[in-house]
């Protein structure tokens, strides 16, 4: 018995010492094995739930029972992009505009903040910016849409003091300008610090030599800062144009009910119940980011972060 057990013991080891000297002969084995398990865990849950969706998305549902009817049509399709209907079509067009609204707005208010703390600001006050940008991100995402509400109201704060001045009411309750300021304001800690992150990395010397060269600071600005930050604000910008895009909740309780893509897809699922066409909203959806994405790639952007 003893023996037996010497002897398994012993094969085991030498097992697990071949196997040691195989991969370390072999980098790229020890790769594979590595990365097998999450990529595979990748294409079960998220690749395949959206080849699933967009299978779904040609098919149809039974407009009595709701029952889905496994016929390959483009129906769906048809009716999104239908010209004699456009809804759907404004629906996208308003998604896609206040998305990039969004993006615009963050980062022109983001690179004034981010450069001041990444190139003027000492530790401390970086430090307290630093939590500054964060602590929203540590409430909860409805308390701070809620807030919004609360000051864009009629009663609201922001009337209060304007009628203070003596001006008339801002008259933004549930409109696309409110979803616009609360958005903007949402994703903004989104755009900042990839900004910062690119900002950070730029060496003052370049600055100093731009100065000793006898360019101005707009100069400077064009050419040697918004250059080298350009990564950084493309980084943010996917951050919140993809997000915007796929919201439905600030819209709902900001905007007063108006439309977008993610409110669209969220009533033909738990509402009307018709799973292919909201699939095909989705699928809307996620082309509309993978043009998106493309764009920002093809810019070289990217390869730079």
């Amino acid at each position: 018995m003893a023996v037996d057990a010497a002897r398994e013991a012993g094969s085991f080891r030498g097992a697990r010492l071949r196997l040691s000297s195989v991969l370390w002969r072999r980098p790229w084995l020890k790769l594979v094995v590595l990365l097998v398990p999450p990529v595979a865990a990748f294409v079960a849950v998220y690749a395949a739930s959206l080849g699933a969706m967009l299978v779904s998305s040609f098919w149809t549902s039974d407009s009595f029972t709701a029952a889905i009817v496994h016929t390959w049509t483009l129906d769906q399709y048809r009716a999104i992009f239908s010209l004699s209907d456009p809804t759907y079509l404004r629906i996208a067009g308003r998604t896609i505009g206040m998305a990039a609204a969004v993006t615009v707005t963050d980062a022109i208010l983001a690179f004034p903040l981010a450069f001041f703390m990444a190139k003027i600001a000492g530790r401390r006050t970086r430090a307290l910016l630093f939590v500054m940008v964060l602590l929203p991100l540590w409430s909860s995402y409805l308390v701070r849409i809620y807030s919004w509400t609360t000051i864009l109201s009629k009663s609201g704060p922001l009337n209060w003091f304007l009628n203070g001045l003596g001006l008339p009411d801002a008259q933004l309750q549930f409109t696309n300008k409110a979803m616009w300021i609360v958005f903007s304001y949402v994703w903004l800690p989104f755009m900042i610090l990839p900004i910062y992150a690119a900002l950070e990395r730029i060496p003052g010397s370049l600055l100093e030599a731009s100065r000793d060269l006898g360019a101005r600071g707009s100069r400077t600005f064009r050419s040697v800062i918004l250059p080298l930050a350009f990564p950084g604000v493309v980084a943010g910008s996917i951050f919140t144009f993809s997000l915007t895009m796929g919201d439905f909740v600030a819209p709902q309780l900001v905007g007063g009910g108006s439309q977008v893509l993610g409110g669209a897809i969220k009533d033909r699922f738990g509402v009307a119940a018709d799973f292919p066409f909201g699939a095909a909203l989705a699928s809307l959806t996620l082309v509309t980011l993978i043009v998106f994405l493309t764009i920002t790639r093809r810019s070289g952007a990217l390869e730079n972060l």
